[in-house]
């Protein structure tokens, strides 16, 4: 028999927002592994399970400076537009650029006044009263452009976007870093979507064919068309264009001149 606790079907609820029962049915179909239950659920057809898996309450701030991105978590969005709260994103983001730090990790392993930056936020936090959580960092070299959108008018920017391109114009580059703080891509190309990642896709795409009765000889032209779906719901090039739903971000791109080298996409309280 399967073995999970009321923890875990309390996780799964809020993660996939399934009923209690659906949960527990999962959790038991797929011997307490959770991501195997996740992936029933999804077969079953709960609702927007993928789009609630990166929900949480957590609050925070994205800042940018000189090509780069930092977040900043906290608990409430009382701490979020505090003064002091936000001057500390900055000047950590300050610290960032300074020292060259690629990601969150080297980040908080800087040393500022005799201490590091993982110390610095904990104190702060201590401070604050609040825990907060340096999340992610990313810098870019080259031309780079960046966005930041604020969800509400009294808050800070919640998400930000830095795109790094060659050629095209500072105009053009904007416009797809708006475009990609809407449409949420996870990917540059097809070509760096995990392996494993485009797997679960096609297993899930088949189950759920079968349960939904499709024809056997049928299947596998399903399965590639919404894998192919997959791709243009995540993939930034193969993504429909915000501005122009007709043509892809790929066309717009090449119109435009511009390669499109990396990007990056942080959305407070999302993975």
């Amino acid at each position: 028999m399967a073995e999970f606790t009321a923890a875990d079907v309390k996780r799964l609820r809020d993660a996939t927002g399934a009923g209690m029962m659906d949960c527990k049915k999962a959790l038991t179909e797929a011997d307490g592994d959770y991501d195997k239950a996740v992936e029933f659920l999804r077969v079953k057809g709960a609702k927007d399970v993928g789009k609630r898996l990166e929900r949480s309450t957590t609050n925070g701030i994205v800042v940018s400076k000189d090509g780069a991105l930092l977040e900043l978590d906290c608990e409430t969005d009382f701490v979020a537009k505090n003064a002091d709260f936000i001057a500390l994103a900055e000047r950590l983001l300050e610290i960032g650029v300074t020292n060259k730090a690629t990601d969150a990790e080297s980040l908080l392993g800087s040393d500022v006044d005799g201490q590091t930056v993982a110390a610095l936020v904990e104190g702060e936090s201590a401070r604050i009263g609040e825990k907060l959580v340096l999340s992610r960092f990313a810098a870019f070299e080259g031309s780079t452009a960046t966005y930041l959108h604020k969800r509400a008018t009294d808050l800070p920017p919640a998400i930000g976007v830095a795109v790094q391109y060659s050629g095209g114009s500072e105009d053009a580059a904007r416009s797809l870093a708006m475009h990609i703080a809407a449409a949420r891509p996870r990917f540059l190309t097809r070509d760096e979507v995990p392996a494993e990642t485009v797997e679960t896709e096609r297993r899930v795409a088949e189950q759920t064919a079968k349960e939904e009765g499709k024809p056997e000889q049928a299947i596998v032209k399903i399965v590639e068309g919404r894998v192919n779906a997959f791709y243009k719901d995540f993939v930034l090039l193969e993504q429909p264009s915000i501005t122009e739903p007709k043509r892809t971000v790929k066309q717009i791109v090449d119109e435009a001149g511009m390669t499109v080298e990396r990007f990056a996409r942080f959305e407070v309280g999302q993975a």
